[in-house]
């Protein structure tokens, strides 16, 4: 699903503009499988994370073109992703209906539903299929069988979207497709899998919190927490500056030293604490919209900070169901002697591989 889209490829470049850095992956399309070309990324140090790398669009864009550069990339088609926290996203019921009237009931939904003029916006949708309930209250006038289409609607302001179309021009890229975050994760971490899943996706700043039901993210969440909370808790917590706090949470074996017996660092606690309610908010928001639907059946982690010791394990206890490292390399096809590689920057380039995959998965 995608705001815009334009003809497909053999191959495509995932560029994924994230506050704590910028990763790049080129995948081809092999006989209907993913395989890796190559790859780049650029790191932003903590003093830069706070800041928007779109406001600076000659800046990111000389940077993207000099992974691009770097990595050799062949393809200049790229899919780039918008950040869960700028787009708006609901499941819709309307009455059914086809075409032009379709999209009319819609419009008539998202009216209601979006803050922002929807002249200033971009809206997709997805039909999900027909659903015997509807929404409370009697049918409208025109929809008097009660006949209903569950719909997933994406919508982005014009401003942002237009904020990537011109980096990627400056850049020198074409840029093919906008999607959203949450749909590349499920393409790189979840793929066919039908079972409902909960994705943790800790970025720099925040953390993406991503309900998937049959391969569509029913529900999301975008909170303020994420690696740049950590160095600062570290740092406060052992009166470090902040990129010797950073270095101290990337060193696993500096950072085993505040570990206790079991569970995180305590000076990570009231930070994992609020995720864990996020996460049992989201759950409980899921049960109430979807009565006998499946409960979540597994976690899977994301995101740089997702590699910090025993995170993964206490995000399982949060719900009580099976909480894995997500691996978006388990879909493409790439020489072995770089898994070492790939492992552990895996968690980092979701995003992006799952952008790439465009149209190969």
């Amino acid at each position: 699903m995608a705001l815009f889209g334009k003809q497909s490829a053999k191959s495509y470049l995932g560029v994924d503009i994230g506050s704590g850095g910028f990763k790049l992956v080129e995948l081809q399309n092999d006989k209907g499988r993913a395989k890796l070309v190559t790859y780049a990324f650029t790191e932003r140090g903590p003093e830069e994370m706070a800041a928007n790398p779109l406001d600076t669009p000659e800046v990111t864009a000389d940077l993207v073109k000099s992974m691009v550069a770097r990595s050799k990339a062949r393809s200049r088609r790229a899919v780039s992703a918008l950040p869960v926290a700028g787009v708006f996203s609901s499941i819709l019921s309307v009455p059914a209906a086809a075409g032009k009237e379709l999209k009319a009931a819609i419009e008539i939904q998202a009216k209601k539903l979006i803050p922002i003029p929807l002249e200033e916006m971009i809206l997709d949708w997805k039909v999900l299929g027909e659903v015997s309930s509807a929404p409370k209250g009697p049918a409208p006038a025109g929809n008097p069988a009660g006949k209903w289409t569950q719909v997933l609607l994406t919508g982005a302001p014009k401003k942002l979207v237009q904020k990537y179309i011109d980096v990627a021009k400056r850049a020198g890229l074409e840029l093919i497709s906008l999607e959203t975050e949450a749909f590349a994760l499920i393409r790189s971490l979840v793929g066919r899998d039908r079972a409902t899943t909960m994705i943790v996706d800790i970025g720099a700043v925040r953390t993406n919190i991503i309900l998937v039901e049959n391969g569509i993210p029913y529900l999301s969440r975008s909170i303020d927490l994420g690696g740049l909370s950590f160095t600062k808790a570290i740092g406060n917590a052992l009166g470090a500056s902040l990129s010797a706090a950073e270095q101290m949470k990337a060193d696993v074996g500096a950072l085993s030293a505040i570990l206790p017996e079991r569970g995180v660092p305590k000076v990570l606690e009231p930070l994992m604490a609020n995720l864990g309610n996020e996460m049992r908010y989201l759950v409980n928001l899921f049960s109430s919209q979807r009565p006998g639907a499946a409960s979540v059946e597994k976690v899977v982690v994301t995101g740089g900070s997702a590699l910090l010791p025993r995170v993964t394990d206490y995000l399982q206890e949060v719900l009580g169901v099976k909480a894995y490292l997500g691996d978006p390399w388990a879909r493409v096809i790439y020489p072995t002697e770089l898994r070492p590689q790939l492992e552990i920057i895996g968690p980092r380039f979701a995003v992006a591989v799952g952008l790439a995959m465009r149209d190969i998965e």
